[in-house]
């Protein structure tokens, strides 16, 4: 069972982004008095006694007119139905009732989805009497609270967690999950397909075609493997931004779940904004890695082109340029089982464990030739010992003195000094300081 995903919906500048600050204990979402500053879509994880759910900050619209504002909001909503556990439907109670949020809520009770009414900006007692006006919307679940200061969320968040499904069962699955993730109509569906020798999803020139995201059996010389299509529109939109964030909340799901990520470039646009952001996202999550760059077949090439392309793209990723990348063309399916060769070996270096011997014997002699930094008062900062850790992805816990005052500098300095002698190619890793 997937982690629970709750979505924050609501018409702009009535404390959307604030709610999302406040559950996930950060500032990742910008927050302003101007109505619509929430331009992209921010995602977050929400720990609420000992179990986690996963949150999304819808954001806002600055509209054109008020027609397509309104075409934004149903949208948006109708939208984000097909993919959410819960929903937190959230009004500004100093405000008080206003058509839109009749619209919304009418949106809401026919999907028939689990909604939580939040009556915003009722920062004290004395604002209680402002949900009255709210019940008329019809929604079993109504509280008044405060996104600023936290007033009544602990209350909302125990009545949520009884409704949310949570697995207690260890995951048992041994099969590589590969999640093909990348923007729309850049082949997704159409390497599928050519994976799978057969059409499992429809393939079109229209962005968006995919109705589902669709998990298949890729039966490769005797092993399963579960390939994730994970791109789609249900339908056409009328606005682009929608467009967007459909094919961002199917993205992210298929990639919090996978084992390795294929992100797929078109050759003709390289790496652009979003396909760096999905790229943080595999990252921070710490799931392997590889960029496929599809139609290759497109591309007028000599000998030396595959080279500098590899180069420019790892130029742009900075230190993210330890993962593979590899050209292939969905339509000729030229290189898409070298793909999964390559997936299946990434796969492999996400699970390698080297001896705590070995780490120490190869990589305590060089930073002894090339030591950390010293402290502020002057203290030499000595590394004496390094083991790894951590089950799902590579941990090497680094035990020091004054281990607070290791730059980053001098960690990438380690990061790259582990690859080089042993691998990790398209893995993610962390380094760990502890004092000793």
């Amino acid at each position: 069972m997937s982690t629970p995903l709750v979505l924050i919906v609501g018409r702009p500048n009535v404390g959307k982004s604030t709610l999302f600050n406040r559950l996930t204990h950060s500032t990742t979402a910008i927050v302003d008095d101007v109505s619509g500053v929430t331009r992209d879509r921010i995602y977050g994880d929400v720990e609420w006694n000992g179990k986690y759910f996963r949150v999304i900050d819808t954001g806002g619209y600055v509209p054109n007119s008020e027609d397509l504002f309104e075409i934004a909001i149903r949208e948006q909503i109708e939208i984000a139905m097909d993919e959410c556990d819960a929903v937190l439907f959230t009004v500004d109670g100093r405000i008080g009732l206003t058509p839109i949020d009749k619209e919304v809520a009418d949106i809401l009770r026919r999907s028939n989805k689990l909604v939580f009414l939040l009556v915003n900006k009722s920062d004290t007692p004395n604002y209680e009497v402002t949900k009255a006006d709210f019940y008329s919307l019809g929604l079993k679940h109504v509280y008044d609270v405060s996104a600023l200061n936290g007033r009544n969320l602990g209350n909302l968040l125990d009545d949520l967690m009884t409704h949310l499904q949570f697995s207690d069962e260890v995951d048992t699955e041994t099969r590589l999950r590969l999640a093909i993730i990348g923007k729309p109509n850049v082949g997704k569906s159409s390497l599928v397909n050519a994976l799978l020798g057969y059409d499992r999803t429809i393939v079109t020139n229209i962005p968006g075609t995919t109705r589902d995201s669709i998990d298949s059996i890729l039966k490769y010389y005797g092993e399963e493997i579960v390939l994730v299509d994970t791109a789609g529109l249900r339908k056409k939109t009328k606005v682009k931004e929608n467009i967007e964030f459909f094919s961002n909340v199917r993205t992210y799901k298929a990639l919090w779940s996978c084992d390795v990520a294929v992100l797929l470039l078109d050759s003709m646009l390289g790496v652009e904004k979003q396909d760096q952001k999905i790229i943080d996202e595999a990252v921070r999550r710490r799931k392997g890695l590889i960029l496929a760059v599809n139609k290759w077949d497109l591309l007028e090439k000599d000998t030396g082109t595959a080279k500098i392309y590899t180069d420019a793209i790892h130029d742009k990723m900075g230190s993210i340029d330890y993962v593979p990348v590899i050209f292939i063309s969905a339509l000729t399916k030229q290189r898409i089982f070298k793909l999964i060769e390559i997936a299946k070996k990434v796969h492999e270096e996400r699970h390698k464990k080297i001896p705590t011997h070995e780490l120490n014997d190869v990589l305590l002699p060089e930073i002894e030739n090339t030591p950390p930094p010293s402290s502020p008062t002057g203290k030499e900062v000595k590394i004496k010992y390094i083991t790894q850790v951590g089950d799902h992805y590579p941990i090497f816990m680094f035990f020091c003195n004054e281990h607070r005052f290791i730059p980053d500098h001098y960690k990438r300095f380690l990061e790259k000094m582990i690859r080089r002698h042993f691998g990790f190619e398209g893995v993610p890793m962390t380094l760990s300081f502890k004092a000793k």
